[in-house]
């Protein structure tokens, strides 16, 4: 089952290499929305600093849902998804593969771009790696919940926007947790909780949402 795992996360990332552009969407998308929000709110350092956080996890979780779609989509329209699901290995090795390469792809690069967008906004160092912490174990959640929406939503029209409505509303205690950390930090509290919660939410994330990925497969296979 690992070695049929290793395989599909090697396809993936094989793949995302020879479309740099699909790969790098995720990260243009948070680049820019980011940079929306001083024109937006003005230039005022305290605002800026209290809004970072929100802002940043935010756009973290919307370029996350962007990218989630490709996740099974190419693979069902030209038949290998079938081929996968029917090569005697389980459904939930690949759900995992396939969320793994979806976070080396677009979540480790959003991981490593937020604390930064954090700093230009006048967020303090300490509560930027704090950011960047939450941001770490955060992402593989989104990842996760957006492979479990993009296999809820194979086949079917607007994929894009049902994946959004489904997987926002369970990505929110992330954001929340997520921006809480930071907004800690810059308090003078500690971020221990929040990172706590988030860490539950990984483990939660992977004992149902691959499992129920899997079973949405099995389904738009048949």
């Amino acid at each position: 089952m690992a070695g049929f795992g290793f395989t599909v996360l090697r396809r993936e990332l094989s793949l995302a290499r020879r479309r740099p552009v699909d790969a790098l969407l995720p990260l243009g998308f948070f680049v820019v929305a980011v940079s929306l929000f001083p024109l937006g709110v003005g230039p005022d350092p305290q605002t800026l600093r209290q809004i970072a956080p929100g802002v940043v996890w935010a756009c973290v979780v919307l370029a996350a849902m962007l990218s989630a779609r490709p996740l099974y989509a190419g693979d069902h329209e030209d038949g290998s998804l079938d081929q996968l699901l029917l090569c005697g290995q389980p459904a939930v090795v690949l759900a995992a593969a396939k969320a793994c390469a979806h976070w080396l792809q677009s979540g480790v690069p959003l991981v490593l771009a937020a604390p930064v967008a954090g700093l230009l906004f006048g967020l303090p160092l300490d509560a930027t790696l704090a950011l960047a912490a939450s941001l770490a174990i955060g992402t593989p959640v989104l990842s996760l919940l957006g492979g479990f929406g993009a296999a809820l939503t194979l086949g079917l029209r607007s994929a894009g926007m049902l994946i959004v409505l489904i997987v926002l509303p369970l990505a929110m205690p992330a954001l929340v947790f997520g921006a809480g950390a930071a907004a800690a930090v810059d308090g003078g509290q500690s971020a221990a909780a929040h990172l706590a919660l988030l860490g539950a939410m990984l483990i939660a994330s992977v004992l149902f949402a691959l499992p129920a990925t899997a079973a949405a497969l099995r389904l738009a296979a048949e």
